[in-house]
């Protein structure tokens, strides 16, 4: 390997980007610099101003005035961090959203388009690659909590979930496929219908897989979401993936305008507990009941994230 050899991949993967945006079409009407801060904002944990000049290696007064122009737009709005008041926090606006989604759609396309082309047996070759060029380069396998990338579901990403609680839960509880047709009926009910202003989902990926998985719902009573089907694979736990996921749906409750995140768990899943915890949620209410061929109990569990009107 020769100096030369890593300039002459730079070119061609400088080329072989410009094609995938050939006419600005991708990231149009922003620049590659403005896509990747939404997409920052609309995928990470971690949105405070400086967290965003870290991620990205950007100046703080070129971050600062693309900020700037996001806001006049209507993009995002900013206030005090709630972790250091000294800090700003970003959020993305219902339009930013939309812009943002917009934009990882077309990526999508564009990148789909460019591994149409690739013969099926060469797709492992090349994922081996990429790997390879990651581990080397970044000092060591990729398995750390900042390789961890939070994203909307793609296509087969939904059957993903479900087929994924149905094997975990059997494997680790003993649960039958009363729990499997549980979530097939929530994972419906979410593809079939719900409004992208307010509900989400996120795949949590590593190493170009899924490893996790949440979803933030309406719930029945007013002003309040449910966070629904947390799951870490066994493999990809320890590495703060759970609560990258939780963050995530806290931070999006938050951002939206709920006023109380709930959920409901079973006494068994003691790390998931643990978790929702540290995040702040109280234990509201514990009912023994039987299901998916168990004896459990069940809990609900509440945070608020803000007070409410007087």
């Amino acid at each position: 390997m020769t100096v030369q050899d890593i300039r002459s991949f730079n070119r061609f993967y400088t080329n072989l980007i410009g094609a995938l945006d050939h006419g600005r079409h991708v990231y149009a009407p922003y620049t590659l610099t403005e896509a990747r801060i939404l997409y920052e904002l609309a995928h990470g944990t971690r949105t405070d101003a400086a967290d965003l000049r870290a991620e990205l290696h950007l100046d703080a007064g070129y971050l600062s005035r693309i900020l700037n122009g996001f806001e006049q737009d209507g993009l995002i709005e900013r206030g005090p961090s709630e972790k250091d008041p000294r800090r700003r926090r970003i959020t993305l606006t219902g339009r930013g959203r939309e812009a943002a989604g917009l934009l990882d759609e077309r990526a999508r396309e564009s990148v789909g388009a460019l591994l149409a082309g690739v013969a099926p047996d060469d797709r492992t070759r090349l994922t081996e690659a990429l790997r390879t060029v990651r581990d080397v380069l970044g000092g060591g396998p990729s398995a750390g909590r900042g390789d961890v990338l939070l994203r909307e579901p793609g296509p087969g990403d939904l059957g993903w979930i479900v087929q994924r609680n149905g094997a975990l839960y059997a494997a680790e509880f003993g649960w039958n496929t009363d729990y499997e047709g549980l979530v097939a009926r929530i994972v419906a009910d979410f593809a079939e219908d719900h409004d992208p202003h307010l509900e989400r989902a996120w795949i949590a990926e590593a190493d170009g897989r899924p490893v996790g998985c949440v979803m933030c719902v309406r719930d029945e009573a007013p002003a309040t979401a449910r966070l629904r089907l947390l799951l870490v694979e066994p493999d990809a736990r320890g590495l703060g993936i759970g609560d990258k996921l939780v963050s995530a749906v806290v931070d999006f409750a938050r951002g939206v305008g709920y006023r109380d995140l709930v959920l409901w768990t079973n006494d068994v899943l003691a790390g998931a507990r643990r978790l929702y915890q540290r995040h702040g949620f109280v234990l509201l209410a514990e009912k023994p009941h039987r299901s998916f061929g168990k004896n459990l109990v069940g809990q609900d569990w509440r945070l608020v994230l803000r007070a409410a009107p007087e």
